[in-house]
């Protein structure tokens, strides 16, 4: 059964860092592309950021290019999203997600950026 489990989340500053960090079992981890998504209260899931099965290719949406930074760990089958230079408006909840099993979700982790 596939399992995504992310942590990480939490208050942080204007200007601040987070990073989040998803677990993953029940599929062959290193098989699949990984993409962290987010959600804001009212607002559709907005893609964030993937990482190819090796990770040798990433990609982001245009909201936080430059700012964070997408992870993976095949051995341990963690992905990671490392958010630097926060702004109020990446509060949302985070998700991520296997591109092979795009229908499973995890419970996610709140990220609050306020002053």
């Amino acid at each position: 059964q596939v399992q995504l489990v992310e942590s990480g989340g939490g208050l942080v500053q204007p200007g601040g860092s987070l990073r989040l960090i998803c677990a993953a079992s029940g599929f062959t981890f290193s098989l699949s592309t990984m993409r962290w998504y987010r959600q804001a209260p009212g607002k559709e899931r907005e893609f964030v950021a993937a990482i190819s099965s090796t990770g040798g290719s990433t990609n982001y949406g245009d909201s936080v290019k430059g700012r964070f930074t997408i992870s993976r760990d095949n051995a341990k089958n963690t992905v990671s999203l490392q958010m630097n230079s926060l702004k109020p408006e990446d509060t949302a909840v985070y998700y991520c997600n296997a591109l092979r099993y795009s229908n499973y979700w995890g419970q996610g982790t709140q990220v609050t950026v306020s002053a």
